[in-house]
């Protein structure tokens, strides 16, 4: 089953209240928003890569947060979306099919998580999808100052300077398909600097 863009900003709007806060819905509405903007820019479907970003942290309304990848992708699952629909909870926290690659610590061995992300190519929609939770709290930022606030919040550690790394990577192979820098399409970002 597939699911537009309208429809997952609805479930956004139906979540609020019901999780432990609901900054993460602000984060994801922020995401699919830019990744839409991303999409345009590159001539890629705006409505899919707005609705991946909507739906990538859905795993917190229905769980620990610190679960929220598994969560997430056995809940929209269960609701019988496409598999686009669901991979999208697993992919949008690990950079280069590496579940090591991750910000805000080292991740404990879950078999199928590990297996997937290793084994899995990663579409256009995924990388950008990375890319824009790695640019946004409620408002999109660079990825320097997200970085920032995912360190002061979460700590720093082994695997931090080589998510770090891959980070500015992915925004590099961003800035080369679009021809310019990324942040020019977000003026808004100097707002929040």
């Amino acid at each position: 089953m597939n699911l537009t863009c309208k429809q997952a900003l609805q479930m956004l709007e139906e979540a609020k209240g019901k999780a432990e806060n609901d900054n993460w819905i602000y984060h994801s509405i922020c995401v699919g928003n830019s990744a839409g903007k991303i999409a345009e820019a590159l001539n890629l479907d705006v409505s899919k890569a707005k609705t991946l970003g909507y739906l990538h942290d859905i795993g917190k309304l229905v769980g620990n947060f610190q679960n929220h990848v598994m969560n997430g992708y056995y809940y929209l699952k269960e609701l019988g979306y496409d598999d686009e629909i669901c991979n999208i909870c697993l992919t949008h926290s690990y950079l280069n099919n590496d579940c090591m690659c991750t910000a805000g610590g080292i991740p404990r061995n879950i078999p199928f998580r590990t297996e997937f992300i290793k084994n899995h190519e990663y579409t256009i929609y995924e990388k950008i999808i990375n890319l824009c939770d790695l640019m946004c709290t409620r408002n999109v930022n660079t990825i320097d100052k997200r970085l920032i606030d995912i360190i002061k919040r979460r700590g720093a550690y082994e695997n931090t300077q080589y998510h770090v790394k891959e980070t500015y990577k992915l925004k590099a192979y961003f800035d080369e398909l679009l021809g310019y820098n990324l942040y020019d399409l977000f003026p808004e970002i100097k707002e929040h600097l």
